[in-house]
Protein backbone atom coordinates (compact mmCIF):
# COMPACT_ATOMS: atom_id res chain seq x y z
CA UNK A 1 0.00 0.00 0.00
CA UNK A 2 1.30 3.62 -0.72
CA UNK A 3 -0.21 7.26 0.26
CA UNK A 4 -1.29 7.87 -3.57
CA UNK A 5 -4.90 7.65 -4.52
CA UNK A 6 -5.85 5.82 -7.90
CA UNK A 7 -9.05 6.34 -9.61
CA UNK A 8 -10.99 4.16 -11.99
CA UNK A 9 -13.88 4.55 -14.37
CA UNK A 10 -15.94 2.18 -15.97
CA UNK A 11 -17.24 2.24 -19.18
CA UNK A 12 -20.69 0.15 -20.05
CA UNK A 13 -21.18 -0.66 -23.48
CA UNK A 14 -24.31 -2.12 -25.01
CA UNK A 15 -27.80 -1.10 -26.43
CA UNK A 16 -29.24 -3.24 -24.22
CA UNK A 17 -28.61 -1.62 -20.95
CA UNK A 18 -29.92 1.49 -22.62
CA UNK A 19 -32.86 0.21 -23.52
CA UNK A 20 -33.58 -1.20 -20.16
CA UNK A 21 -34.10 -5.19 -21.25
CA UNK A 22 -30.41 -5.68 -19.42
CA UNK A 23 -29.80 -4.67 -16.20
CA UNK A 24 -26.24 -4.00 -15.48
CA UNK A 25 -24.60 -5.78 -11.95
CA UNK A 26 -21.24 -5.12 -13.14
CA UNK A 27 -20.48 -1.68 -11.85
CA UNK A 28 -21.56 -2.30 -8.06
CA UNK A 29 -19.52 -5.55 -8.23
CA UNK A 30 -16.65 -3.80 -9.48
CA UNK A 31 -16.95 -0.41 -7.18
CA UNK A 32 -16.61 -3.08 -4.14
CA UNK A 33 -13.40 -4.29 -5.74
CA UNK A 34 -11.92 -2.12 -6.45
CA UNK A 35 -12.34 -0.07 -3.47
CA UNK A 36 -11.31 -2.96 -1.34
CA UNK A 37 -7.57 -2.84 -2.66
CA UNK A 38 -7.61 1.13 -2.67
CA UNK A 39 -8.77 1.80 -5.73
CA UNK A 40 -11.72 4.72 -6.02
CA UNK A 41 -14.20 4.83 -8.73
CA UNK A 42 -14.75 8.07 -10.14
CA UNK A 43 -16.57 7.54 -13.09
CA UNK A 44 -19.42 5.48 -14.92
CA UNK A 45 -20.81 6.27 -18.31
CA UNK A 46 -23.16 3.68 -20.41
CA UNK A 47 -23.01 4.31 -24.24
CA UNK A 48 -24.65 2.59 -26.89
CA UNK A 49 -22.82 0.31 -29.30
CA UNK A 50 -22.05 3.21 -31.35
CA UNK A 51 -18.33 3.28 -32.75
CA UNK A 52 -17.76 7.06 -32.31
CA UNK A 53 -19.34 7.35 -28.45
CA UNK A 54 -17.16 4.25 -27.66
CA UNK A 55 -13.91 5.50 -28.76
CA UNK A 56 -14.45 9.22 -27.09
CA UNK A 57 -15.32 7.99 -24.01
CA UNK A 58 -12.66 5.57 -23.69
CA UNK A 59 -10.44 7.75 -24.83
CA UNK A 60 -11.19 10.32 -22.50
CA UNK A 61 -11.66 8.06 -19.54
CA UNK A 62 -7.96 6.85 -20.12
CA UNK A 63 -6.46 10.01 -19.94
CA UNK A 64 -8.15 11.07 -16.95
CA UNK A 65 -7.56 7.94 -14.76
CA UNK A 66 -5.18 5.31 -14.04
CA UNK A 67 -7.84 2.29 -14.63
CA UNK A 68 -10.60 2.15 -17.28
CA UNK A 69 -12.44 -1.27 -17.29
CA UNK A 70 -15.25 -1.94 -20.24
CA UNK A 71 -17.76 -4.21 -19.99
CA UNK A 72 -19.56 -5.40 -22.70
CA UNK A 73 -19.39 -5.97 -26.54
CA UNK A 74 -16.60 -8.60 -27.08
CA UNK A 75 -19.06 -11.51 -28.47
CA UNK A 76 -19.40 -12.92 -31.75
CA UNK A 77 -22.51 -10.80 -33.44
CA UNK A 78 -21.99 -7.68 -35.71
CA UNK A 79 -22.65 -5.29 -32.85
CA UNK A 80 -19.94 -6.53 -30.72
CA UNK A 81 -17.54 -3.65 -31.91
CA UNK A 82 -15.34 -2.66 -28.48
CA UNK A 83 -11.90 -4.34 -29.68
CA UNK A 84 -12.00 -2.35 -32.64
CA UNK A 85 -13.14 0.67 -30.50
CA UNK A 86 -10.15 0.01 -28.37
CA UNK A 87 -7.48 -0.98 -31.42
CA UNK A 88 -8.78 3.16 -32.76
CA UNK A 89 -8.40 4.19 -29.23
CA UNK A 90 -4.80 3.72 -29.12
CA UNK A 91 -4.10 4.15 -33.10
CA UNK A 92 -3.21 -0.27 -33.25
CA UNK A 93 -4.31 -2.34 -35.93
CA UNK A 94 -6.77 -5.44 -35.13
CA UNK A 95 -5.36 -8.39 -36.00
CA UNK A 96 -6.82 -12.19 -35.07
CA UNK A 97 -4.45 -13.11 -31.95
CA UNK A 98 -2.96 -16.67 -32.08
CA UNK A 99 -2.98 -16.51 -28.13
CA UNK A 100 -6.82 -16.04 -28.11
CA UNK A 101 -7.40 -18.36 -31.31
CA UNK A 102 -5.73 -21.10 -28.95
CA UNK A 103 -8.25 -20.21 -25.79
CA UNK A 104 -11.50 -20.36 -28.20
CA UNK A 105 -9.87 -23.55 -29.58
CA UNK A 106 -10.07 -25.46 -25.94
CA UNK A 107 -13.83 -24.09 -26.22
CA UNK A 108 -15.23 -24.85 -29.52
CA UNK A 109 -15.33 -28.11 -31.35
CA UNK A 110 -13.36 -27.52 -34.76
CA UNK A 111 -17.23 -27.69 -36.47
CA UNK A 112 -17.81 -24.52 -34.16
CA UNK A 113 -15.34 -22.61 -35.03
CA UNK A 114 -17.00 -20.58 -37.37
CA UNK A 115 -16.12 -17.21 -38.63
CA UNK A 116 -18.12 -15.47 -35.79
CA UNK A 117 -16.18 -17.10 -32.96
CA UNK A 118 -13.25 -16.65 -34.73
CA UNK A 119 -14.31 -12.25 -34.65
CA UNK A 120 -13.43 -13.00 -30.69
CA UNK A 121 -9.81 -13.54 -31.39
CA UNK A 122 -9.49 -10.57 -33.22
CA UNK A 123 -7.68 -8.25 -30.70
CA UNK A 124 -5.73 -5.17 -30.70
CA UNK A 125 -2.14 -5.49 -31.53
CA UNK A 126 0.12 -6.06 -28.66
CA UNK A 127 -3.03 -6.55 -26.29
CA UNK A 128 -2.37 -8.43 -22.67
CA UNK A 129 -5.21 -11.08 -22.50
CA UNK A 130 -6.83 -11.58 -19.63
CA UNK A 131 -8.06 -14.68 -18.77
CA UNK A 132 -12.04 -16.25 -18.91
CA UNK A 133 -12.42 -18.85 -16.98
CA UNK A 134 -15.86 -19.57 -17.45
CA UNK A 135 -16.35 -19.54 -21.65
CA UNK A 136 -12.19 -19.37 -22.40
CA UNK A 137 -12.65 -16.40 -24.67
CA UNK A 138 -10.60 -13.96 -23.46
CA UNK A 139 -10.64 -10.30 -22.04
CA UNK A 140 -7.67 -8.10 -23.12
CA UNK A 141 -5.71 -5.14 -21.57
CA UNK A 142 -4.29 -2.47 -23.59
CA UNK A 143 -2.36 0.05 -21.59
CA UNK A 144 -4.28 1.49 -18.63
CA UNK A 145 -7.69 0.13 -20.44
CA UNK A 146 -9.10 -3.37 -19.12
CA UNK A 147 -11.41 -4.90 -21.42
CA UNK A 148 -13.99 -7.15 -19.72
CA UNK A 149 -17.06 -9.48 -20.75
CA UNK A 150 -20.75 -7.85 -20.29
CA UNK A 151 -22.18 -10.76 -18.72
CA UNK A 152 -21.56 -10.42 -14.90
CA UNK A 153 -20.32 -13.85 -14.23
CA UNK A 154 -18.01 -13.94 -16.56
CA UNK A 155 -16.64 -10.45 -16.15
CA UNK A 156 -16.36 -11.14 -12.67
CA UNK A 157 -14.08 -14.20 -13.13
CA UNK A 158 -12.13 -11.85 -15.57
CA UNK A 159 -11.85 -9.68 -13.10
CA UNK A 160 -10.77 -12.22 -10.35
CA UNK A 161 -8.01 -12.97 -12.75
CA UNK A 162 -6.67 -9.69 -13.08
CA UNK A 163 -7.42 -8.28 -9.04
CA UNK A 164 -3.96 -9.15 -8.20
CA UNK A 165 -2.23 -7.01 -11.25
CA UNK A 166 -3.80 -3.77 -10.05
CA UNK A 167 -1.78 -1.61 -8.01
CA UNK A 168 -4.04 0.19 -5.19
CA UNK A 169 -3.35 2.52 -2.39
CA UNK A 170 -4.99 2.76 1.05
CA UNK A 171 -8.86 1.84 0.86
CA UNK A 172 -11.48 3.51 2.39
CA UNK A 173 -13.28 2.41 5.42
CA UNK A 174 -16.85 2.80 5.46
CA UNK A 175 -19.68 3.02 8.10
CA UNK A 176 -23.17 3.30 8.07
CA UNK A 177 -25.49 4.71 10.27
CA UNK A 178 -29.35 3.79 10.15
CA UNK A 179 -31.96 5.94 11.95
CA UNK A 180 -35.97 6.21 11.47
CA UNK A 181 -35.21 10.54 11.41
CA UNK A 182 -35.41 11.83 7.69
CA UNK A 183 -33.32 14.04 5.97
CA UNK A 184 -35.12 17.29 6.74
CA UNK A 185 -34.57 16.44 10.42
CA UNK A 186 -30.97 17.09 10.36
CA UNK A 187 -29.77 18.30 7.29
CA UNK A 188 -28.12 21.77 8.94
CA UNK A 189 -26.46 20.07 11.37
CA UNK A 190 -25.21 17.40 9.14
CA UNK A 191 -23.43 20.04 6.68
CA UNK A 192 -21.80 21.35 10.14
CA UNK A 193 -20.51 18.01 10.97
CA UNK A 194 -19.20 17.58 7.23
CA UNK A 195 -17.23 20.89 7.50
CA UNK A 196 -15.92 19.89 10.66
CA UNK A 197 -14.51 16.33 9.33
CA UNK A 198 -13.23 17.50 5.65
CA UNK A 199 -11.39 14.14 5.15
CA UNK A 200 -14.51 12.07 6.04
CA UNK A 201 -17.43 11.81 2.86
CA UNK A 202 -20.86 12.15 4.33
CA UNK A 203 -23.65 10.72 2.10
CA UNK A 204 -27.36 10.82 3.09
CA UNK A 205 -29.63 8.20 1.66
CA UNK A 206 -33.36 8.11 2.26
CA UNK A 207 -35.06 4.37 2.81
CA UNK A 208 -37.89 2.75 3.05
CA UNK A 209 -37.88 0.00 5.20
CA UNK A 210 -41.16 -2.14 6.46
CA UNK A 211 -43.20 0.28 5.47
CA UNK A 212 -41.02 3.13 7.56
CA UNK A 213 -39.01 5.93 6.16
CA UNK A 214 -35.58 6.66 7.49
CA UNK A 215 -32.07 7.77 6.58
CA UNK A 216 -28.50 5.84 6.15
CA UNK A 217 -25.80 8.12 6.75
CA UNK A 218 -22.69 6.81 5.22
CA UNK A 219 -19.31 7.59 6.12
CA UNK A 220 -16.16 6.75 3.97
CA UNK A 221 -12.45 7.46 4.78
CA UNK A 222 -9.17 6.25 4.77
CA UNK A 223 -8.30 7.41 8.27
CA UNK A 224 -10.29 5.56 10.21
CA UNK A 225 -10.17 7.28 13.53
CA UNK A 226 -11.27 10.04 12.04
CA UNK A 227 -13.87 8.08 10.93
CA UNK A 228 -14.72 6.77 14.36
CA UNK A 229 -14.81 10.20 15.95
CA UNK A 230 -17.25 11.32 12.69
CA UNK A 231 -19.72 8.32 13.47
CA UNK A 232 -19.71 9.46 17.61
CA UNK A 233 -20.41 13.03 16.41
CA UNK A 234 -23.08 12.16 13.85
CA UNK A 235 -24.78 9.75 16.32
CA UNK A 236 -24.83 12.22 19.19
CA UNK A 237 -26.40 14.72 17.22
CA UNK A 238 -29.03 12.25 16.06
CA UNK A 239 -30.00 11.45 19.71
CA UNK A 240 -30.18 15.27 20.62
CA UNK A 241 -32.37 15.66 17.46
CA UNK A 242 -34.96 12.34 19.08
CA UNK A 243 -33.28 9.67 16.52
CA UNK A 244 -32.85 6.28 17.72
CA UNK A 245 -30.27 4.63 15.45
CA UNK A 246 -31.61 1.23 14.24
CA UNK A 247 -30.20 -1.83 12.50
CA UNK A 248 -31.71 -2.47 9.48
CA UNK A 249 -31.16 -4.99 6.63
CA UNK A 250 -30.51 -2.79 3.60
CA UNK A 251 -31.15 -5.93 1.21
CA UNK A 252 -34.52 -5.27 2.38
CA UNK A 253 -35.08 -1.47 1.81
CA UNK A 254 -36.04 0.25 -0.63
Amino acid sequence: MNDKIYYAAIVVIGNEILSGKTQDLNVNFLAKELNSIGIRLREVSIVPDVEEMIIETVRNFSKKYDYVFTTGGIGPTHDDITASCIAKVFGRELVRDARALECLKRQYAPDQLNEARLKMGDLPAGATLIDNPVSLAPGFKVENVFVLAGVPKIAQSMFWTLKNQLKGGVPLENIYIHTYLTEGNFAEELAQIQNQFIEVEIGSYPFVYHGKLGTTLALRSVDKNLLIKCEQEIKQMLQLKGGEIVNIDMREAL
